[in-house]
């Protein structure tokens, strides 16, 4: 069915700038648009639905790049610990962080940890978010990454959303494997991303190369299983020191490389010539307390697509509003407001593989967009909380975002 969107400010996002449309019109057929521009120049299209947007401001769906949406329990408690000054390293070091979430998500099964995911996912939903990455990470056998994935699966099943899957089974080191990191990647690798793939699981695979966690070294191993399995590659990388992870993941020509706090200008350099996003947690960064800025003055320099995301999980970043993080981006960062939205729209498309898609308000892309009743587009990164009125459109359909509790589970 087609459908013309009128009466709007559109803020394309292409090239990751506003890239303003002032009194504009799109047209949409079925789930893509089909023509977008000037009001006044819209086609002679005849008889079709046409919706009034009052005058919003329309900007593509929120997309959020990096979350782990899917796990068991909480970790408040070390939430209060680190406020006391014990370090993430040291909770680690005694079995908790990642291993504690480890333990809960084993437990709990995949009903269980459906229905929390999917009050999270809503509440991302309900800001405008139509597209989201969710990692595995916190089951570390092939069982229980199994079953994250498929609850991950069963969330883009059930609600309006496009869910992109990433294993991340090279997360950290579980128990049954203790001091033996080089078994464990074999596993990861010979067993456990075959039949994950095989199954149509995996969107792309993922590691987190850190001190606390895999070498570079090790790192490689699960790439290069990855491209044999043509599976594109993402990394956790320069969170906590500089390993070069980043430039790791440009040789793989990676999606991305995540956190980055630690990264070099030679690994800048590198991530541009392979074209991998920069995709910055601020989230982490806050809860963490870390005083080491990711170089944005050097991604920016080096022209390397800079996204945003929540990086929603239990231990670190308990994010469940990714405009909250744009305000972070903006605050904690220095990205100036328009840098903060290319950031959760066409360059967080890019790190998911769909910029071909997702991301822009361009014509064959995706019907995915969201009508915000502000004055300019700057005000998605400068109000702290709150519901800000808009209208979420996926797949040309308007989601009612207030009922939204009633889709099917």
């Amino acid at each position: 069915m087609r459908t013309l969107w009128q009466h709007c400010r559109a803020a394309t996002m292409v090239d990751g700038k506003y890239s303003a449309i002032e009194d504009a019109a799109i047209l949409t057929d079925g789930a893509r648009i089909e023509w977008i521009g000037p009001r006044a120049a819209a086609p002679d299209i005849g008889e079709c639905e046409r919706v009034d947007l009052e005058g919003a401001w329309v900007t593509p769906g929120l997309i959020d790049c990096h979350t782990h949406l899917v796990f068991g329990g909480d970790r408040s408690g070390e939430f209060e610990e680190r406020l006391e000054g014990v370090s993430y390293a040291q909770i680690a070091a005694r079995g908790g962080g990642i291993a504690s979430t480890v333990r809960a998500t084993r437990e709990a099964g995949e009903d269980a940890l459906f229905e929390t995911a999917r009050a999270r996912a809503l509440g991302l939903l309900r800001e405008g978010v139509t597209a989201l990455e969710v990692k595995s990470g916190y089951g570390l056998d092939l069982a229980n990454e199994r079953k994250m994935l498929a609850v991950a699966r069963r969330l883009g099943e059930a609600l309006p959303l496009t869910v992109r899957t990433t294993c991340l089974a090279a997360h950290a080191l579980p128990p049954e494997y203790a001091n033996r990191a080089d078994d464990y990647i074999a596993y990861v690798c010979d067993e456990m991303l075959p039949a994950l793939v095989a199954e149509g699981l995996v969107d792309a695979v993922d590691a987190f190369c850190e001190h606390i966690a895999f070498s570079a070294a090790q790192v490689e191993r699960v790439f290069q299983r990855a491209h044999d399995l043509g599976v594109p590659v993402k990394l956790h990388a320069e969170q906590l020191s500089s390993l070069h992870g980043s430039s790791l993941a440009a040789r793989y020509r990676a999606l991305s490389a995540d956190h980055l706090e630690y990264m070099t200008e030679d690994d800048a350099i590198a991530m541009a010539q392979s074209g991998t996003v920069a995709v910055l947690l601020p989230g982490a960064f806050y809860m963490l307390r870390e005083t080491q800025l990711p170089p944005v003055d050097a991604l920016r320099r080096h022209r390397v697509p800079i996204a945003l995301a929540s990086d929603s999980n239990p231990g670190t970043s308990p994010a469940l509003s990714l405009r909250l993080m744009l305000n972070m981006g903006c605050t904690l960062f220095r990205l100036t407001p328009e840098e903060a939205l290319a950031g959760v729209t066409i360059h967080a498309a890019r790190a998911l593989g769909l910029h071909a898609t997702h991301g822009s308000l361009e014509a064959g892309k995706a019907a995915d967009f969201v009508a915000w009743r502000i004055g300019r587009p700057a005000e998605l990164s400068y109000w702290l909380g709150g519901s800000v009125p808009h209208r979420v459109v996926r797949g040309g359909a308007l989601i009612d975002v207030d009922r939204i509790d009633n889709i099917a589970r």
